[in-house]
């Protein structure tokens, strides 16, 4: 992989952008099936939380036009198993590990947070904001800038590493809770969640989820995500950002480059394309590469005045395969 794809979440430095979207590549044990998730910027965890979950009861995915409808209520082993079986195996492969976060209340993402605090082999901690807060009936912790920031606060105060705000889209100003996030030290912003929908089973005539509604993800939130991106980019140029949402090729995540993100993560696809992450890697370096551009001189060209013309640089010599240097040996 070229260095031109290199690139930084903060102090945080990553050989190349593209990672998993937090939930979709499982412990990562699945994705390993089908290629070396080393070969990744990062791997992002599903959202690790203090106490087991079952999560909510079936049906709770559902297929919709270019997305998919979830309601699985965070299950997961909890921290205890988290730190004793899934993240040793994740070091054991070599991955830079992303630990994403989520709690019931302010209390819960400071216990997670200084459970992680002395855990080697943590690249960076993600906060997983769009939780339902217990201790304001239910709300979101991502829908009021505060209590977001809050949350943030609380994760910094005990992390010993680089701590990066997921938001949710479902808000009516998200660059005033992205604002207050960075205000309360998030390192770097992950845009977006999924988005609330619902669909309806022409059979039950019911919902289709035993929650009712759920996540909206895939191709049809993507031009959402991306307006997200281009909007909290504009007010926070400095801030890293990792773009997600509908991400299924290398064309789909520079877009999200253009528009201001630093790293891209790779979801709903995975599930009908578990090799999509290298896939989509090798698809925007060519992109990039057939536009003479670095990756860190893609990030935000969108924001730049008509007329603009990037720095370009030389195409880098092709390496032959040992395969095929052999081939034209007399």
């Amino acid at each position: 992989m070229s260095t031109r794809m290199q690139t930084a979440l903060g102090s945080l430095e990553l050989p190349n952008p593209v990672m998993t979207a937090s939930g979709c590549g499982g412990t990562g044990r699945e994705l390993a099936q089908f290629f070396d998730l080393a070969k990744l910027g990062a791997f992002v965890t599903m959202s690790v939380m203090p106490q087991p979950r079952a999560g909510r009861p079936t049906p709770r995915m559902a297929e919709t036009p270019s997305g998919l409808l979830t309601a699985m209520g965070l299950p997961g082993p909890g921290i205890e198993s988290f730190l004793e079986r899934d993240l040793p195996w994740l070091q054991e492969q070599d991955a830079r590990i992303i630990v994403s976060v989520a709690g019931n209340s302010v209390e819960e993402f400071a216990e997670l947070a200084g459970r992680l605090r002395d855990v080697s082999g943590i690249a960076a901690i993600e906060v997983n904001v769009a939780c339902p807060n217990i201790e304001d009936r239910g709300r979101m912790f991502a829908w009021h800038p505060t209590a977001a920031a809050a949350v943030v606060r609380a994760v910094k105060t005990n992390a010993r590493v680089p701590v990066l705000a997921k938001l949710a889209p479902d808000v009516t100003d998200i660059v005033t809770i992205a604002l207050a996030c960075v205000d309360a030290g998030a390192d770097g912003l992950t845009l977006i969640n999924t988005m609330e929908g619902l669909a309806i089973d022409a059979q039950t005539l019911r919902p289709a989820l035993t929650g009712v509604s759920g996540g909206l993800s895939g191709p049809a939130i993507r031009p959402i995500a991306l307006r997200c991106v281009y909007q909290v980019h504009a007010a926070l140029p400095g801030t890293p950002i990792i773009g997600v949402g509908g991400i299924a090729t290398g064309l789909d995540a520079l877009e999200f480059v253009l528009a201001g993100a630093s790293a891209v993560a790779v979801g709903t696809t995975l599930f009908h394309d578990p090799s999509a992450g290298p896939r989509i890697l090798r698809e925007l370096e060519d992109a990039l590469a057939a536009r003479r551009m670095r990756l860190a001189d893609a990030v935000g060209l969108a924001h730049k005045p008509a007329g603009y013309v990037p720095p370009q640089v030389r195409p880098e010599p092709k390496v032959d395969e040992p395969g095929e240097l052999k081939e034209r040996l007399p």
